[in-house]
């Protein structure tokens, strides 16, 4: 029986692959027999690409440059880039939510009968169940200007804006699946805990070191390749029944937060 994990003859997207977990993800697919792969971000990564498109995720003309550039059929697509929020507002919820939602519109089309689109989201967005009228609201609007807008008006939401960006990602994963599916293809997301790549200083520099190490003191650091081999599962057919699933992967962290387990004596206030 054929290998649902491989992806030989598979041809695939992916964005944010210069380091961290996109780097990872490029050598597990090498791995995996990837037929044809195209990078999309602001560097050239250094893993095993067949095509290269420098892109500014959080400009939606160089998105729809570079979407307009790719031809079908696609059998994955990885978004995977992600900032934290010392970047910005609007580059943060550019390349977290708007950059993934145009990406999945402009590409979707592209892709073949059973094809993935594998999101990066993050457990910060757990949050998302006491702001679901608000995202929903948000999720209506359609264009990149008029949710920036929208975003600016409720400063109430951005306490944590790296947050609850992760928590548009998450509900739109499930908004998005029914028509996902409706094409004949499926979106799902990992959800990873705190992870070793660079974007880790980033973290440190904005929700402070006490509480990046007293989290990873409750569960540890992932190694990018951790969270990469559940995108390359969810961009394959060994997934292909699941769909709207935000997959939690760390360490244990939500299920011993959820059931009580958690210490927080170590926890600065």
């Amino acid at each position: 029986m054929p290998n649902p994990f491989s992806y030989e003859n598979k041809r695939v997207v992916v964005t944010g692959c210069y380091s961290g977990v996109g780097a990872a993800l490029l050598e597990v697919l090498a791995e995996l027999g990837v037929a044809h792969v195209t990078a999309i971000d602001v560097k050239e990564p250094d893993g095993k690409i067949d095509r290269f498109i420098a892109t500014d995720l959080s400009d939606p003309t160089a998105i729809d440059a570079a979407l307009s550039a790719i031809e079908g059929p696609i059998d994955a697509v990885f978004s995977n880039a992600g900032v934290a929020a010392n970047a910005g507002l609007d580059v943060l919820m550019g390349v977290n939510y708007l950059a993934l939602r145009r990406i999945t519109d402009g590409l979707l089309p592209k892709l073949a009968p059973g094809g993935a689109i594998a999101v990066t989201a993050s457990m910060a967005g757990n949050g998302w169940p006491s702001h679901q009228a608000e995202i929903m609201e948000l999720l209506a609007i359609e264009g990149w200007e008029p949710s920036l807008a929208w975003l600016t008006a409720h400063p109430d939401l951005l306490g944590e804006p790296y947050g609850f960006s992760k928590e548009l990602a998450q509900v739109y994963t499930m908004q998005a699946s029914r028509r996902v599916a409706e094409s004949g293809a499926r979106i799902n997301s990992v959800c990873p805990g705190i992870i070793q790549t660079p974007l880790l200083a980033d973290f440190r520099a904005t929700m402070t070191d006490a509480l990046i190490d007293w989290t990873i003191g409750q569960s540890r650091l992932a190694e990018p390749r951790q969270i990469a081999n559940v995108l390359a599962f969810l961009g394959s057919e060994a997934s292909s029944f699941m769909n709207g699933s935000n997959v939690l992967v760390d360490a244990g962290f939500t299920a011993a937060l959820t059931t009580g387990q958690i210490d927080f004596s170590g926890l600065a206030h």
